[in-house]
């Protein structure tokens, strides 16, 4: 009953006419990492972008988590990639750029980030925009080619990304 009444809570702030807070904090990394891992996924990789773009970058995701060549978890997706001897990550090769680019992993308050939230607590809790990528696994910005493209099923292009699958 407490989730639900976040969650309606939050829905009520969102499509309220009165401005998103400078310091909106849906929840915290300790209390929910999870959610956070997912809220910093989607605001690292789509915070320009629009809402849908957003939910899909979420449903990769959360796609992977069910799918056996990944981690089951939303941390262990968002956070796998090669490590140094010495357990930190390598810079540059991570599954997402953001998370071993040497820089700080903080998200800036803002609208940015509260929507990022807002949307990570919707398809943790309520599925909401679950499915809008057809179990994509994968996707790109519009403006670079990777290697492993051409390998997979191309599901279509959303916002500022195209979003592909195993065949």
């Amino acid at each position: 009953m407490k989730n639900f009444i976040t969650a309606l809570v939050m829905l009520m702030l969102v499509t309220s006419a009165s401005a998103t807070p400078a310091n909106a904090q849906l929840f915290t990394a300790e209390l929910h990492p999870q959610h956070w891992c997912l809220a910093q996924n989607i605001y690292y990789e789509s915070r320009g972008s629009n809402l849908a773009d957003m939910a899909a970058v979420a449903n990769v995701v959360m796609n992977r988590t069910k799918d056996r060549r990944y981690p089951d978890t939303i941390c262990g997706v968002v956070h796998q990639g090669k490590k140094n001897a010495d357990g930190s990550m390598k810079r540059n090769a991570c599954q997402f750029s953001w998370y071993c680019d040497g820089k700080s992993d903080e998200p800036k308050q803002g609208d940015a980030w509260y929507k990022a939230q807002l949307i990570a607590w919707q398809m943790i809790e309520t599925g909401k925009y679950r499915g809008l990528t057809e179990g994509a696994t994968h996707y790109h910005a519009t403006y670079v080619s990777p290697k492993w493209a051409g390998e997979l099923q191309l599901v279509g292009r959303i916002g500022e990304h195209i979003f592909y699958r195993w065949e």
